[in-house]
């Protein structure tokens, strides 16, 4: 038996490892071709043992360093105002529907579902925002649109709050009185940080990767662009200046635009901070996501 034991936790362990370099490896390629010379790049195509090492791209990309930082400053704004709110409209939304006495309970959760396979189309959202909500050029057009809550965490946390807040407690707290406010902060919330880190993460990540909002609403306003809008902007106008007559003026001066490089460089700087802060997530949100997810 103990032999079987081995050898079974030998084959475990050999597929978990190859799953963590499956993992890994792609990264390690991703940083690999940003620093490789753009020829190189493009006649050997990508290795983890570049012949010829380059920091063309990211030469490139410091020349415009100033607007990085301030776009990653509007990022990690735009990315802590938009998660808070998020994560604190979906645990209020979350915690009503949890309440199996609410009234029209089944109409209202069946609305929130709803949400997640129909929505009004991209041209009537973008009316309402403007010409309603005039969140045009305005930082609110990054924050609200599209993002700021979602079906699929209020159902999550909803689901969360059914299997891991005992009936039990919050009787007794009713019984001492307690408000429905003071249950919720006293007494779900403690006991479902992990999903509440989840729904955190969740939230973060699509505030931080998304650039829709500010191509549709950031018209005029590019000062409010963030990390996503300049890092695509400085794409397009290395691909624009690769492909127009302003070539052959770079050509005779011997200096070559790293248009693959670039991209391979901008997606290191846009990801690095999301590897940086997912390791101190990733507890809660394996949790979060095994017991939300199991009796929904």
């Amino acid at each position: 038996m103990g032999i079987v034991n081995k050898k079974t936790q030998f084959i475990l362990n050999l597929i978990m490892t190859i799953l963590a370099l499956a993992c890994i490896l792609p990264f390690v390629l991703l940083i690999m071709a940003s620093l490789t010379d753009e020829v190189v790049l493009t006649t050997q195509g990508y290795s983890f043992f570049p012949s010829k090492f380059s920091l063309d791209a990211y030469q490139y990309l410091l020349s415009a360093a100033g607007r990085i930082l301030r776009a990653y400053g509007m990022t990690i704004f735009v990315t802590a105002v938009g998660t808070t709110g998020n994560v604190f409209l979906t645990m209020f939304m979350a915690y009503l529907l949890s309440k199996k006495d609410l009234p029209f309970r089944t109409a209202i959760s069946f609305f929130v579902f709803f949400t997640m396979l129909f929505n009004g189309g991209m041209v009537p959202s973008y009316l309402i925002w403007t010409e309603i909500f005039h969140v045009r050029d305005t930082v609110a057009g990054l924050i609200f649109p599209n993002l700021f809550l979602g079906a699929y965490n209020i159902i999550l946390m909803r689901t969360y709050f059914t299997s891991n807040v005992p009936e039990e407690i919050i009787d007794a707290a009713r019984i001492d009185s307690c408000s429905e406010i003071g249950i919720l902060f006293k007494i779900a919330l403690p006991l479902s940080r992990p999903m509440i880190a989840t729904v955190a993460l969740f939230s973060g990540l699509a505030y931080w990767n998304d650039w829709i909002n500010g191509l549709y609403y950031l018209v005029r306003e590019r000062d409010l662009y963030t990390i996503q809008n300049v890092l695509n902007t400085m794409v397009s106008n290395a691909e624009f200046l690769q492909s127009s007559a302003a070539i052959s003026s770079f050509q005779s001066l011997n200096i070559s635009i790293p248009t693959a490089g670039i991209r391979m460089a901008i997606a290191v700087i846009a990801v690095v901070p999301v590897l940086i802060i997912y390791p101190f997530f990733q507890k809660s949100f394996v949790k979060g996501i095994v017991v939300g997810g199991v009796k929904g």
